[in-house]
């Protein structure tokens, strides 16, 4: 195919993107260049709020051909949390021919240079974001997120996320110039003198292993770091949430095609029911990079025997906020109850434990006992999902039947502060929707211990009671230590707490929010400056985004000649 985009028309219209991006990485200061507000789309061939919604009904019951190679049947069967059979098709791909045709394209995409690579990427994550009402639709109906955080979080912030990858992956490989010369003395006799060119080389193919809740969100800084970095990319969607991603493969393909580079630079390979190809997959000689999100026992197994590969895990922890005393209390609680309710808790950052002291805590109200802190609690979650029409927008839809079984099980694992109730939508009747459940818990009993040290992913909560805060800070660290955590809350009005927390943190290599009391919440983190997770803990080997996180996908060889 003739290309479309020369080189220096992409090296034009996103150079600028990118340095900014760097920018932002280092300074870590707030910066996106995709907005967040809904009607911000419609212009300058973006669609919007209409032209979406109506681009995803039309993608309803047909066959999503991408042109790949090696298509040897079609699959499907997503049906949406909210109840509605999207009924696409997806091709199916016999691997030992998509493979090699993927590994066709790379010595182009490696001979592009790295700025190339990057700029060719922005024009992947422009055409997205073009697209963005559309995605969101797609994600919704994957996820179970209420249609704003899907719009959201599945939109700008998942290419944010992109963006970073892309970001982080040119700082590394200019890390290293083209080219030097080098010239040592001899003394009496000539120098030494050499010509030295150095080039970033890929690992090989990338496997990308999607996950259900957050396909964009989670799935972009692996494919595009993977992509930035030279390598070709091979993406496996979890089998309820193939269409964002498969969106996301058309549109890569679509532009690497115009910028004269092969298409199967990026592949997608879908599954029948039950199929579970991932194993397979992931144990190819050819896949050389694995990118996972999901359990914790499937991203040990990668672990343990992808060892062809690089394998890049965010598997699951259990996430836990301290409350020692509190200087705002109805804030601390505010911002607690959105955090336990926000889709649902099917967030890896939700908080799952609050550590409470069986004496009470401190507060701006006065002091209050353990049982008061949890009812009051209880209180704001059940203010904030009072309106079921607010309380939809929150909670989204529960995302598959083993959530909904978790929920049901916790209360009977203790003292149901607050118990879970069903709320229906009326848009989607078929939507299943569940507000919070909280449990107390003593932490001082070891059968207690087996409910709150496992993760139960969902909105399922632990209010646990301790002996004392320097006995919730030992709890919190052994449970960094031995389950992970994404995420640590702590609220604390005495500096030498603050300064125990965040020693376990730093210790346990756990990323800490203090005293979070307005618009800012414990489960959220915003690309080029949060890290999310830290890969020094259980939860993850991974962080998104630092250095780390892209270095390794590639290596440089270097080529000496005698000047």
């Amino acid at each position: 195919m003739a290309a479309e985009l020369t080189a220096h028309e992409l090296i034009a219209e996103h150079r600028p993107t990118l340095d900014q991006a760097l920018e932002a990485i280092r300074t870590r200061a707030y910066w996106s260049p995709h907005p967040e507000h809904p009607k911000a789309y419609g212009e300058n061939g973006s669609l919007d709020m209409a032209a979406g919604k109506a681009a995803f009904d039309a993608l309803l019951g047909t066959r999503l051909d991408l042109g790949q190679p090696g298509t040897d049947d079609w699959v499907g069967g997503e049906v949406s949390p909210y109840g509605i059979e999207l009924g696409v098709e997806y091709p199916h791909v016999d691997v030992d021919v998509l493979l090699p045709a993927m590994k066709a394209g790379q010595k182009a995409w490696r001979d592009a240079g790295a700025e190339v690579r990057a700029v060719v990427c922005l024009e992947i994550l422009k055409r997205i974001s073009d697209r963005t009402h559309e995605f969101a639709h797609a994600v919704m109906h994957t996820s179970g997120q209420a249609f704003m955080m899907a719009f959201q979080a599945g939109g700008p912030h998942a290419q944010d996320r992109g963006l970073e990858a892309v970001a982080y992956a040119y700082v590394e490989q200019v890390r290293t110039p083209d080219t030097a010369e080098w010239t040592k003395p001899q003394g009496k006799r000539d120098p030494l003198a050499l010509n030295k060119q150095f080039t970033p080389v890929p690992r090989g193919i990338a496997l990308l292993i999607g996950c259900n809740t957050f396909p964009t969100w989670n799935g972009y800084p692996g494919l595009f770091a993977s992509l930035a970095t030279g390598n070709a990319v091979l993406v496996k969607p979890h089998p309820r949430a193939v269409l964002p991603l498969a969106l996301t493969v058309q549109v890569a393909r679509q532009v690497l095609g115009e910028a004269g580079f092969d298409p199967n630079l990026v592949a997608l390979a879908a599954e029948r029911p039950g199929e579970g190809i991932a194993k397979a997959l992931a144990t190819r000689p050819e896949i050389r990079i694995i990118d996972y999100t999901g359990s914790t026992a499937f991203g040990d197994w990668l672990e343990a025997n992808a060892r062809q590969a690089e394998v890049y895990t965010e598997k699951a922890g259990v996430n836990t906020v301290l409350v020692d005393s509190a200087a705002n209390y109805k804030g601390m609680l505010a911002n607690l109850a959105f955090s336990l309710s926000l889709y649902s808790g099917q967030m890896c950052t939700t908080p799952q434990n609050l550590l409470i002291p069986r004496d009470g805590i401190r507060t701006d109200e006065g002091p209050k006992t353990f049982d008061e802190v949890v009812a009051d609690l209880a209180r704001a979650v059940d203010g904030l999902l009072g309106d079921d029409a607010r309380a939809n927008a929150l909670l989204g839809a529960i995302v598959n039947p083993d959530v909904k079984s978790r929920l049901e099980a916790a209360a009977g694992l203790g003292e149901v502060a607050l118990a879970s109730r069903e709320i229906t939508n009326p848009e989607f009747p078929g939507a299943v929707v569940r507000s919070p459940v909280i449990v107390k818990l003593d932490g001082a009993k070891p059968d207690d211990e087996a409910a709150y040290m496992s993760e139960c992913f969902g909105p399922v909560s632990f209010a646990v009671a301790m002996d004392s805060t320097a006995d919730a800070v030992e709890l919190l660290r052994r449970t960094i230590r031995e389950k992970g955590a994404m995420t640590v809350g702590a609220y604390t009005t005495d500096e030498e707490v603050e300064q125990a927390v965040q020693e376990v943190c730093l210790e346990e290599a756990a990323q800490l929010s203090l005293n979070l009391t307005g618009g800012v919440y414990v489960n959220q983190t915003a690309a080029f400056s949060d890290f999310h997770g830290s890969g020094g803990n259980p939860a993850a080997n991974a962080a998104l985004c630092d250095g780390a996180f892209v270095a390794n996908r590639f290596r440089v060889v270097e080529v000496r000649r005698e000047a």
